[in-house]
């Protein structure tokens, strides 16, 4: 979550050498002011990994327009039978969505960081342990800008 002028590259590699095997991963990226993200995410199935399984999905939302988000997913697969995919995801708020909770009575700052928040926080849906995901939560609403 750049912010400012700052400068954020995460680089992430899934590696499958196993038979059989299974990862999806999903990272989600917020900048603001002028800042820049930069995600390079690879999943490489090796030689002999076959019946692999295997996603990773990239969503990046920007809240000013000087703003920058780069993505590059990779996909390198040297077995059969492999099931892989990647996908990435950069823009806006929804602008729909900002007017309705508006007309709602909410503030444009208060609109903006809960539908931040509702963003970043559905990628902890999924976690099953009700108290890492209220845990990882809080951190994560410490970070978001405007929240």
């Amino acid at each position: 979550m750049p912010h400012g002028r700052q400068h954020v590259d995460t680089q992430l590699a899934i590696r499958h050498q196993a038979l059989n095997t299974t990862s999806s991963s999903i990272w989600r990226g917020v900048a603001s002011d002028r800042a820049r993200g930069v995600f390079r995410g690879a999943i490489v199935v090796a030689p002999g990994a076959d019946g692999s399984d295997a996603s990773l999905g990239n969503k990046n939302l920007l809240l000013s327009p000087g703003a920058e988000i780069d993505t590059k997913p990779e996909l390198e697969i040297h077995a059969d039978e492999v099931k892989a995919a990647h996908g990435a995801t950069v823009g806006q708020l929804d602008e729909r969505a900002l007017f309705y909770l508006r007309s709602r009575g909410l503030p444009l700052a208060e609109a903006r960081a809960l539908l931040t928040a509702a963003f970043c926080r559905a990628v902890l849906d999924d976690l099953p342990n009700e108290l890492l995901r209220d845990h990882l939560s809080t951190l994560l609403l410490a970070q978001l800008p405007d929240t």
